[in-house]
């Protein structure tokens, strides 16, 4: 069991989401850094849908109620055990009564907490992804118990440790496909698209990510269609609107690009005032 004894700016407990109910209207949800997420389970042998803790913006503080064998990855908000600094995308033990902490920012935005044997929450949807309106709780709120399916047969620690390049975080470069509504823009929207870059606005969350610069936008207006996490859509201002995990189901401006999967993955990772560029990738 881990005690949450401060829940930090935005914490909560993501897997990789809720798929098959877009028919509903329900999101995907699930972890904003996918990746961090099952390198995290991948590192303890968890199945790659166990359910970390997201820890955004650091400030988080845990104690383990019990020993247990845990993992930390994603962004690096210097993270310490009983005030000792430890190492990122490693296998490490926590007794009992151990406090975790994350402090000062160096790189990313968000980290993920995994435990041997995942965290014992309550399905909905055959997720255990919080999302507000859908689950009991949308945060983590201080003082809460968690329980998790802890395994006393827990494998050992090893000096080893999977290294993740810093470039993954700070390169500006995002990859995409053109979206649907791609071959209606201008030759020199396209061209905007390719040659400028674009700064994160402080509009931004699990939601979506607005961004300051504009690019001319005259398309008629569209029937809602069907989005997903990274669909960018063109709003009548001009205003870039890139979707991310918690995003809704459909959405009534063109989508003129999508994301990769990856590039999603480092997008969660980025924040206000950071700058991106689309590489557009061209299917074959």
């Amino acid at each position: 069991m881990i005690e949450v004894l401060h829940p930090g700016f935005f914490t909560t407990i993501q897997d990789r989401g809720r798929f098959g109910y877009a028919h509903y209207g329900v999101p995907v949800s699930g972890a904003m850094d996918l990746y961090a997420h099952e390198l995290a389970n991948g590192i303890l042998d968890n199945k790659n849908n166990e359910a970390t803790i997201e820890v955004t913006f650091g400030g988080a503080k845990f104690e383990f109620l019990e020993d247990c064998t845990i993992c930390v990855t994603g962004a690096d908000y210097e993270a310490k055990i009983n005030g000792i600094g430890l190492v990122l995308n490693k296998r490490l033990s926590a007794k009992k009564g151990d406090l975790l902490t994350f402090g000062k920012r160096k790189f990313g935005v968000r980290t993920y907490l995994g435990i041997k044997g995942g965290i014992a929450v309550k399905e909905v949807l055959h997720s255990k992804s919080f999302y507000k309106g859908i689950t009991e709780q949308h945060i983590l709120k201080k003082g809460e118990i968690l329980t998790t399916n802890n395994q006393k047969n827990s494998i050992p620690n090893t000096n080893t440790k999977i290294s993740v390049a810093i470039h993954r975080f700070i390169t500006p470069e995002i990859e995409c496909f053109p979206g649907p509504e791609f071959d209606s823009l201008s030759k020199n929207q396209k061209q905007q698209l390719r040659e400028n870059e674009f700064t994160i606005s402080g509009n931004n969350s699990r939601m979506g990510y607005f961004l300051e610069e504009t690019i001319e936008n005259s398309l008629p207006s569209m029937l809602s269609s069907g989005v997903l996490p990274g669909t960018i859509q063109l709003t009548p201002s001009g205003k870039l609107i890139i979707l991310m995990r918690d995003c809704q189901v459909t959405g009534g401006y063109p989508r003129i690009l999508q994301l990769t999967s990856a590039s999603v993955n480092k997008l969660a990772q980025k924040t206000t005032q950071d700058t991106i560029h689309f590489k557009i990738k061209t299917p074959h």
